[in-house]
């Protein structure tokens, strides 16, 4: 076996989107690099430094590298194991379009390629495909950290991966995370708007559930922020076992199991946070205020400008009422209240 290195050179609007998409196909890792996002950090944190020259040296593009395991057979696995499927009739069916099998590797990135071209019909994607190589299996578990720092996600919440020394950033809370094949390692801004949203309503009285956990960060934030009880639950099989890792990392005991929102094992949730896709809130929005104790509040992002007014007419058709709102970039949070 030997590992496949593919590069994508793409915009901030669609790198999310290519990130998520590379994750439902089969990577087995993905780093992102995001210059605007490093830029940005330097320019809002007095105490971020880096050296001359290397803020230039990072480009005007979006770098991601996923990374696949090519079988000695010349053929590469692509999507989830079969018992990592779903009910195709609740909203696990958004990956129905993925194939459970291996192809060959040229067949493999011909693959990948068609879906960068569907997401380009929907957003800017940019160059797109840039290369594929082959990188040594000794080199594989190591080559992706260097992508990842210490960097701070809200004013009192940082985030550290587990193979840094937490000393390395001055924070009153920190989480370890190690983001492995699930999506979900704290860079994006919707993931920053909704610690940041967290940070301000929550109590420790609060019960909450992350829907569509991803790596675990949002409800292992909660849980540091002081909330009573957190749940955390996800159609992917694999985001719930890495974030019931980063939960045992960071002390945290909170209940990670797969699953979505009709499945989920509560109806007196006092804050439900969901920071997953626009087209998901909107068909899932009506089912929310079910699980929601009355006052309680649901947590919305992933929300690309482009779709908020769809979002919006959802959560107004569910009877949740837009309390506050936060946009960073092209991507929006809603703070919703059930009346």
């Amino acid at each position: 076996m030997r590992w496949a290195e593919i590069t994508i050179r793409t915009t901030p609007e669609a790198g999310d989107a290519i990130s998520e998409m590379l994750a439902q196909v089969g990577a087995d890792g993905i780093a992102q690099t995001d210059p605007f996002e490093f830029r940005r950090t330097i320019e809002e944190d007095p105490l971020s430094y880096c050296d001359d020259g290397v803020i230039e040296s990072y480009g005007e593009d979006v770098i991601i590298k996923a990374y696949f395991a090519e079988l000695d057979d010349g053929y590469i696995r692509m999507g989830p194991k079969n018992e990592e499927f779903v009910d195709p009739n609740g909203v696990g069916m958004i990956y129905g379009g993925i194939t459970d099998k291996t192809l060959p590797t040229d067949e493999a990135l011909a693959y990948i390629k068609q879906r960068l071209a569907d997401i380009a019909e929907f957003l800017p994607i940019g160059k797109g495909f840039e290369g594929f190589s082959y990188v040594k299996d000794e080199d594989w578990a190591n080559n992706w950290k260097k992508y990842y720092k210490a960097f701070k996600i809200s004013d009192r919440v940082a985030v550290c991966p587990s193979w840094l020394d937490p000393d390395s950033i001055d924070s009153e809370f920190k989480i370890i995370l190690d983001p492995g094949s699930a999506f979900g390692t704290g860079t994006h801004e919707t993931t920053s708007m909704c610690a940041e949203i967290l940070d301000e309503i929550i109590t420790p009285a609060s019960k909450v559930l992350d829907l569509g956990t991803g790596s675990g960060i949002l409800a292992i934030i909660a849980k540091l922020l002081g909330a009573g009880e957190v749940e955390a639950v996800d159609i992917d099989k694999l985001a719930v076992d890495v974030a019931i890792d980063n939960s045992k990392i960071n002390g945290c005991d909170i209940e990670c199991y797969q699953g979505e929102l009709s499945t989920v094992r509560s109806s007196d949730y006092d804050i439900i946070v969901a920071n997953i896709i626009a087209d998901i809130i909107a068909a899932i929005a009506s089912d929310v205020p079910a699980r929601l104790k009355d006052g309680g509040y649901f947590v919305c992002s992933g929300i690309i400008n482009t779709k908020k007014d769809r979002v919006l007419k959802a959560l107004e058709e569910a009877g949740l009422e837009v309390i506050a709102s936060r946009t960073k970039n092209d991507w929006c949070a809603y703070v919703c209240k059930k009346n």
